[in-house]
């Protein structure tokens, strides 16, 4: 079963878009990284500049409307992820829970919605997405 944890810290939201974070935490967090990789569970890992480098697009009326950050209304924004494959909910609760997180972070714990999930209507829609998947690029190491 794969699992998206996604760090959500209080205040990123607000945060300016050269915001980093201090080489303490980065540090104690890479610790956590290792440890995800030497399990074996660690598919994927980044994290993410804030809001106010973003954008959003949305669409009122099908038109696209695209927002620069910083967003007014956001209470809550991703700051990274993890992508990780474990044999339950309870496995990867597990490893959120040891995550070095900090009085002003959460993560919240999402299993992916596996291919194989979706009825045969929803499967038949969605033909050539297994394809797609398997011809994605990897990332380019920086």
């Amino acid at each position: 079963m794969r699992f998206m944890m996604l760090m959500i810290p209080k205040g990123y939201e607000q945060a300016k878009p050269d915001a980093m974070p201090p080489a303490e935490a980065v540090s104690a967090m890479m610790k956590y990284n290792k440890s995800l990789q030497q399990a074996g569970v660690l598919l994927a890992l980044d994290g993410l500049r804030p809001p106010s480098s973003g954008a959003r697009v949305s669409f009122p009326g099908g038109k696209p409307t695209v927002t620069d950050g910083p967003f007014l209304e956001a209470k809550e924004v991703v700051g990274g992820y993890w992508m990780i494959q474990v044999k339950s909910r309870a496995e990867a609760i597990e490893w959120a829970k040891r995550c070095p997180g900090s009085d002003n972070c959460f993560i919240e714990v999402r299993e992916v919605q596996e291919f194989a999930d979706f009825p045969a209507d929803v499967q038949k829609a969605a033909d050539g997405f297994r394809e797609i998947q398997a011809n994605l690029p990897q990332p380019i190491a920086q």
